[in-house]
């Protein structure tokens, strides 16, 4: 439930509030500080103590109101927090109005690899870098990273370039030592629903990137949020990277309406995918331009200096005079879209 207080209403006023509710115990989340404080309580009740709690407070002489959440997911909703939400890491921004551009190979294949892509992606205006150094591969016999080596190749490479590192973890055990390296932890689309992982990473101090599965709808993916939120970390940034569904020219279906939907949902940053949802390196353009015009706040490119020669989705990677024609395009398209972002549309 969402507890409206008076404005100006005296500190001790909202401290009634919470003690009603601690002898219940139920705890309230802060929304909105002074001038007119807002509580959220987020945890389930049963009917009955919702109208005995709504009935009870709302008779309290500081207390606007008592409304209902609308959704499921309390933490991730408009409801709960009504601007949107920016996350930051390594000194960069993601949400609230400016696009940011997530790029790299899929995975880390070297040393110097991944140092030549980092410095290329940085010089054409990315402003977060990627790669696998834990990949989950369909076929146990693909290639599946590095492991710790590659997360130390990441380090250096955002040492050198100062871009901040997005890299997925896999398992809960990993979690720590990916988050002793990366800046931004990713939840990949297999793992998407593996709520242990989840809240493991929701007990971090690190911004969580969460991928939309192959076939979850998007309350799933706000309820996976939720679990991260739920934690205690609200660094959480989704992504729609495209489902499976029957067409066969794409590697999935890119779900473009997701990111107006979303955010009209969700105060947290959306970003798109449009190398996962194509597969081919030559869609990715135009997908990636019409995330950005349909409001995403940020993009997530494979870029390979020879995809040619990549280990790990070459076919839909991006070589690095790709990349920097695209970002000319993206940059003044942006800035024509950037209301989108900032939620001024909605």
């Amino acid at each position: 439930m969402i507890i409206l207080m008076r404005e100006n209403c005296p500190k001790k006023a909202v401290g009634r509030v919470l003690g009603q509710l601690r002898r219940r115990g139920l705890g309230a989340r802060l929304i909105s500080p002074a001038p007119r404080t807002v509580l959220g309580v987020v945890e389930e009740m049963a009917p009955a103590l919702i109208e005995e709690l709504t009935g009870l407070i709302s008779g309290l002489e500081s207390v606007e109101a008592v409304e209902p959440f609308g959704a499921s997911w309390k933490l991730a909703s408009r409801e709960f927090k009504a601007e949107p939400t920016v996350v930051r890491a390594g000194g960069r921004g993601l949400g609230g109005g400016e696009l940011a551009v997530v790029a790299g190979p899929c995975a880390v294949e070297s040393r110097e690899g991944i140092i030549q892509v980092a410095q290329g992606v940085r010089e054409a205006g990315a402003h977060f870098l990627r790669g696998g150094a834990f990949k989950p591969r369909t076929s146990p016999y693909s290639f599946r990273g590095l492991g710790e080596e590659g997360l130390r190749h990441l380090a250096e490479a955002s040492r050198l370039t100062g871009l901040p590192v997005v890299t997925e973890v896999l398992a809960v055990e990993d979690v720590p030592v990916v988050a002793q390296y990366a800046d931004v932890l990713q939840i990949g689309a297999r793992n998407m629903q593996n709520f242990a992982l989840l809240e493991a990473v929701g007990e971090q101090d690190k911004p969580v990137f969460l991928k939309r599965g192959l076939m979850a709808t998007l309350k799933e993916l706000l309820l996976s949020a939720e679990y991260v939120l739920a934690k205690g970390n609200p660094q959480v940034i989704l992504c729609e990277r495209g489902i499976r569904t029957f067409e066969p020219e794409t590697r999935n279906t890119l779900d473009i309406s997701a990111v107006p939907i979303l955010k009209r949902l969700t105060h947290l940053p959306v970003v798109v995918d449009p190398s996962h949802a194509a597969g081919k390196r030559e869609l990715v353009p135009a997908l990636a331009l019409a995330a950005v015009a349909a409001g995403a706040d940020g993009l997530m490119i494979e870029v390979h200096p020879h995809p040619e020669a990549a280990r790990s989705d070459g076919r839909q990677s991006l070589d690095l005079e790709a990349f920097g024609r695209l970002m000319g395009f993206l940059e003044p398209l942006a800035r024509l879209t950037g209301p989108a972002r900032a939620g001024l549309l909605h």
